[in-house]
């Protein structure tokens, strides 16, 4: 086993080359040094040019950090990624159409990796049907210079299914905490396992290089084997940045290694605005043992409403990258987690998620239109991808889809428990038609999910003639303050209801007694069954 510098180790990589990279959102598990070394070659150098970079997470502090840092004139070539929202920098040159920008389902390409690693021909799969993945629709191409099929459609078995073809990776960036002199990595200290272990097996498979950028070294034979996270047979070099982070805005935090399990103290409540509004009624739809996904940006919230409640330990929110349990972190620390029970490996997570496994999920929205259609994916001048988004969407029986009811200068005011709008937004969200399709309403009325759409004075459902307005909020006005504000005009529910006015007070909402007089469905009910027929006789 080679221990070099970065460097040394950027080095071998050639113009032209396909670079995977391993990691999540802001920071967890990224292999920063590796990236800044590659980025200082090129600006030196002026090579390697023309990569292809994958990395199945949007890699990035939303400012300059993660693969940002490759958005120099001739380094890039092509991106293949699940969103570029944390790197700013590559979505402008998707949009001025300076380099090849693929977005396509995070599942599907973290799933992906394994595939490749096991030399099947790609993976199947049906997550991103009749979406902007879709080959018919759109095939997740985000710039006019984007000619090749990623994905295509193909009839098995009497069915359509969505066949993502695999790559060849030349050199695969992957992090860790711990190396022995083997080249054996453990990942104690990081705050998400990825998909590491595929992606070096897939590098090697093809004859690939497989660097590790890691933060201290172990002897020979000390690490315990049952901690390896990827054995040394499938590294090639190592880096020791002893300076590692656990992430771009964390040191080290023992509760996102798992380490230990922090006080409630710990996660603060969230202000009483818009987006605590929201994600209080979005967890009015929890009931006990409920298995949840938490999307990004407002639904995050919803972690701290159920601390805030108590109510945390009565249900089980996961995230994609692999947490389950816990409280998932919010903002650029999305993708960690605290007090979690378990992590695995990501492509593990979305095998879950795509076989039907979650009760709940919460997701965001940005566009909406009359059908029910939500657009995460492209919008006003952002190109962000869908992340796991779509493989979320597609599988979960019940789907909420959450965001403010317009955006640019919202402004709002809460009196005792009413709502006040002093300052509209500028930016209409409910369209007549999504500029692209993230979640489709047909394809969901067909697998007869059952879908809301919540903002901070009105609730939608999803039903077979189109979006439903079935509760609105108290000091809300239909006609001027819902209806004028939206490209459309949406079925009026024959009982619309008001809002819990709870939902906006300062104080506590009592959602642990709301919680459990709610009926326990499906899994959860037939396990409350069980524990009423087995409880103790007095």
């Amino acid at each position: 086993m080679r221990i070099v510098s970065a460097e040394d180790a950027v080095r071998l990589i050639r113009s032209g080359d396909t670079l995977a990279v391993g990691g999540s959102g802001g920071g967890h598990a990224v292999p920063e040094r590796l990236i800044v070394a590659l980025e200082r070659r090129f600006l030196t150098d002026q090579e390697p040019r023309d990569l292809t970079i994958l990395h199945p997470v949007g890699l990035g502090d939303g400012e300059a950090q993660g693969v940002g840092r490759f958005a120099h004139p001739g380094m890039l070539r092509r991106v293949v990624t699940g969103t570029l929202v944390d790197s700013p920098l590559l979505e402008q040159l998707a949009i001025s159409d300076a380099i090849e920008a693929y977005t396509l389902p995070q599942g599907a390409l973290s799933q992906l990796m394994r595939e490749m690693a096991s030399g099947r021909p790609g993976l199947i799969t049906h997550t991103g049907l009749h979406t902007f993945a879709d080959p018919r629709i759109g095939g997740g191409k985000q710039s006019p210079s984007c000619k090749d099929d990623l994905v295509e459609i193909i009839q098995l078995a009497g069915r359509e299914w969505m066949f993502y073809k695999p790559f060849s990776i030349d050199v695969c960036f992957l992090r860790g905490t711990t190396s022995d002199e083997d080249g054996n990595i453990t990942m104690e200290q990081e705050a998400v396992f990825g998909e590491m272990l595929s992606m070096a097996q897939a590098t090697r498979r093809v004859g690939g290089v497989v660097i590790a950028q890691v933060k201290r070294l172990a002897k020979r034979h000390t690490l315990s084997p049952k901690l390896v996270k990827i054995p040394g047979l499938f590294v090639d070099l190592i880096v020791v940045d002893p300076q590692q982070r656990q992430s771009y805005l964390t040191e080290y935090s023992p509760g996102f290694a798992g380490e230990l399990r922090v006080p409630m103290s710990e996660l603060s409540p969230l202000g009483l605005d818009a987006r605590k509004v929201i994600a209080r009624r979005c967890a009015m739809e929890l009931y006990p043992r409920a298995v949840c996904n938490l999307g990004a940006g407002i639904s995050t919230g919803i972690a701290r409403i159920a601390a805030e409640e108590g109510i945390l330990d009565s249900v089980v929110l996961t995230n994609e990258q692999g947490l389950i349990g816990g409280a998932p972190a919010m903002g650029v620390e999305a993708g960690a987690a605290t007090n979690y029970m378990a992590m695995v490996d990501q492509p593990y997570q979305f095998d879950f998620y795509d076989g039907g496994g979650l009760d709940l999920a919460f997701l965001s929205f940005a566009e909406l239109d009359a059908n029910g259609n939500v657009n995460v994916s492209r919008f006003g001048n952002r190109v962000v991808g869908f992340g796991g988004f779509i493989n979320i969407s597609q599988n979960t029986p019940k789907v909420l889809f959450s965001g403010t009811f317009t955006t640019g200068g919202l402004r709002l005011q809460f009196d005792g428990d009413q709502i006040r709008i002093l300052t509209e937004g500028e930016n209409q969200k409910l369209v007549p038609t999504v500029r692209q399709i993230s979640y489709s309403a047909k394809h969901g009325r067909e697998r007869g999910q059952e879908v809301l759409y919540v903002t901070e004075r009105a609730v939608f459902r999803l039903t077979q003639h189109g979006l439903e307005l079935i509760e609105i909020a108290p000091g809300i006005d239909v006609e001027r303050d819902i209806i004028a504000r939206m490209g459309f005009r949406p079925l009026l529910a024959a009982n619309l209801k008001s809002m819990d006015r709870r939902l906006f007070r300062p104080q506590l909402m009592g959602l642990a007694e709301h919680m459990s007089s709610k009926a326990r469905v499906s899994r959860a009910k037939r396990l409350q069954e069980f524990d009423v027929a087995t409880e103790p006789r007095t």
